[in-house]
């Protein structure tokens, strides 16, 4: 995935589309009914110059609102944890959209950071270990090794 979001070379998902980062399911679907008309690949086939143009723009809006009208993904996405070329990996996108759920909760009751842990390690069943905020964070820390997932560095970009 390029470093602005869509891995079709574009921009970010919501620039594509032309809406806000706040936009509601109506306006995104209200934005993808317009661009996918405007550049529909059949209203492009007798002009071979602007075909080509037309069917990469008309992908990426369907990237775009495959995404972003998916609230599970759109979660994902706005967290930097979405990548299209990746096949999908259904518990660990169900175990992110938790997490995210959990951290929105946290915001909006004012726990503390101590709580989210203690919330983390009842779901995960933790050993007891606890996690030192003051320690090296870079300190023995390891990646999620080369699977199919690949990089988890790529996938924490600011996306627009």
């Amino acid at each position: 995935m390029n470093r602005e979001g869509g891995s079709n070379g574009g921009s970010c998902y919501y620039a594509v589309l032309g809406i806000r980062r706040d936009a509601s399911f109506s306006d995104i679907r209200t934005a993808y009914r317009k661009l996918a008309m405007k550049w529909h690949p059949d209203k492009w086939a007798r002009d071979p110059s602007t075909a080509g143009e037309a069917k990469r723009r008309f992908q990426q809006i369907q990237e775009a609102y495959s995404v972003l009208s998916d609230q599970s993904k759109r979660s994902m996405y706005d967290a930097g944890l979405y990548d299209p070329l990746e096949e999908e990996d259904q518990e660990f996108c169900d175990f992110m959209q938790e997490m995210i759920s959990m951290m929105n909760n946290v915001k909006d009751e004012g726990d503390s950071l101590e709580d989210l842990q203690r919330m983390f390690v009842e779901m995960v069943g933790g050993d007891g270990v606890s996690f030192d905020s003051n320690q090296d964070q870079t300190a023995g820390k390891r990646g999620r090794g080369s699977g199919s997932r690949g990089n988890p560095a790529k996938r924490t970009n600011s996306r627009c």
